[in-house]
């Protein structure tokens, strides 16, 4: 098989898959404008609005990315019965997204970030949000339906989308990698600081340099490639997982796959060039391409490159966007031939 036709191959194959996500969800909500002048109260801009938009974020992010890699996203979360609430659901609908998977709470607000955009670029985000974490009997609901939904689709990978904005915790994640294991699907992992440690037994972690250094209470900088692979190397052993990607922002990617003999398999993927515009909702991109790879069998450097080059590829529009399958598919092909 050429390459040409591995690539294409393994595009072909995610479409055959369906990926679980758990995680905490959120409504980007954009205010557009443009700013020509500053304030005379305060040294501030003002932005005259031109239009507003609200678009699916964190983990529903996510979904979003797998549904335009053509695979099928089953979200499960926590929302509130807010305003908000009704919103989100609105725009899943609007999106075509099953909802089997939400479960609402009187407990909780429904996450919303606020994002001011002046002459295309951020200049404010205002965010409305808690951080306490589900009620015991909510988070109980939410494995109940989480195993359901493993009884009654075929998933190929698990995904945890953490923003520690409490809908994962410890006991959580115990529940589901148990459930995982016991019907043989990879969990991949996007952590965030509270939960870095409680990961035990995934399949694949993908912290950035800075939860990496964070998550190891490293004094160290990591500068260089060997701290950085070593670091990711300790992480792999403490947390008992196969394999650790580490996103570097303009590094690159780093890769480290433990094999069945004990040794480590591993490699640094440089940055691809880009004009940068924004740099967020990239890890839901990479972290999205990586669980379609896992589940379709890919071999870890072929994961760390193709998310590597997706999550550049966000970057260049302003605002959270979902990778476009199409372009990929040409990028990748123009790449790694």
């Amino acid at each position: 098989m050429t390459q040409q036709e591995k690539i294409t191959s393994l595009f072909e194959a995610f479409t055959q898959q369906k990926i679980l996500i758990i995680g905490d969800v959120m409504i980007d909500a954009y205010l557009w404008g443009k700013v020509d002048r500053i304030s005379p109260e305060a040294p501030v801009p003002i932005v005259s609005l031109i239009k507003r938009e609200n678009r699916l974020g964190g983990a529903a992010n996510v979904a979003l990315n797998i549904q335009s890699m053509g695979a099928i996203p089953i979200l499960c979360s926590v929302i509130g019965q807010d305003e908000k609430s009704h919103l989100f659901n609105d725009l899943m609908k609007e999106q075509s997204l099953e909802t089997a998977g939400l479960i609402s709470s009187s407990n909780r607000i429904t996450t919303t970030k606020f994002r001011i955009i002046g002459n295309n670029a951020q200049m404010l985000r205002v965010d409305e949000e808690t951080e306490k974490e589900l009620e015991p009997n909510e988070s109980d609901l939410l494995f109940e339906r989480i195993a359901k939904l493993v009884k009654s689709h075929t998933i190929g990978a698990i995904i945890f989308e953490d923003y520690d904005k409490g809908v994962i915790n410890a006991g959580l994640i115990e529940q589901v990698v148990k459930l995982a294991k016991d019907n043989h699907i990879p969990v991949v992992v996007d952590p965030k600081k509270k939960n870095f440690m409680n990961y035990r037994g995934v399949t694949l972690f993908k912290p950035n340099l800075k939860e990496l250094r964070e998550g190891l209470k490293l004094d160290d900088e990591l500068n260089e490639v060997g701290s950085i692979m070593d670091a990711v190397k300790k992480l792999q052993e403490l947390l008992n997982v196969k394999i650790a990607i580490a996103t570097l922002s303009e590094k690159g990617i780093c890769y480290s796959s433990k094999e069945e003999d004990g040794s480590f398999n591993t490699g640094l993927i440089p940055a691809h060039v880009r004009d940068i515009a924004d740099v967020s909702g990239a890890g839901d991109t990479v972290i999205s391409i990586i669980a379609l790879c896992m589940a379709t069998g890919a071999k870890p450097d072929d994961m760390a490159r193709l998310s590597n080059l997706a999550g550049g590829l966000v970057c260049e529009y302003v605002g959270v966007f979902p990778i476009n399958k199409e372009r990929l598919l040409e990028e990748a092909l123009k790449t790694f031939l």
